[in-house]
């Protein structure tokens, strides 16, 4: 298979009520996962493919629990679909997943919009679906900083700046 840098196919699904319309999301994960393919210069074979879930909290609690033995919801869940660590990447690219009522609360707690949340952390999972990680502070550095540049191109404020001090 030849490696290209393209965007892989987006499958998205909505099982939850509370999420932006199928094609609204469609389109911000499609806008959100070519920008990150662009930004981190992703080789990816031929024909790819990534899922992405808009579910809830009981959903990604059940996942998350059966998963990594984690009893509680949590904002995204990554499940990789194959070998992240050396590319070309695919053609299962994996799955990520999103809790929307964790999702809201984090958003409203921020104080910022909640579609540039939910492109926050479609870019994240995204991300983590190819090793990227920030368990050891020099991951998180290389991972936050490919999140702000893939998060200024689509026009959305620095998530991990300092909130000004009143």
């Amino acid at each position: 298979m030849n490696a290209v840098l393209v965007s892989p196919e987006v499958d998205v699904a909505v099982e939850a009520e509370g999420w932006p319309e199928d094609s609204v999301l469609e389109a911000l994960v499609a806008r959100v996962v070519a920008v990150a393919c662009a930004e981190a210069r992703l080789e990816l074979v031929e024909g790819a493919e990534v899922s992405v879930v808009f579910a809830d909290d009981a959903r990604v609690r059940e996942l998350n629990r059966d998963w990594r033995s984690k009893d509680a919801p949590t904002n995204v869940l990554s499940f990789p679909g194959g070998d992240e660590d050396e590319p070309p990447f695919g053609p299962l690219l994996g799955d990520i997943i999103l809790a929307r009522e964790t999702v809201a609360r984090e958003a409203g707690e921020m104080d910022i919009d909640f579609d540039a949340h939910v492109t926050h952390l479609v870019a994240h999972g995204f991300l983590h679906l190819f090793g990227y990680d920030h368990q050891m502070e020099d991951e998180a550095e290389e991972m936050e900083g490919l999140e702000r540049r893939i998060l200024a191109v689509l026009g959305i404020a620095d998530p991990y700046r300092e909130p000004p001090v009143t």
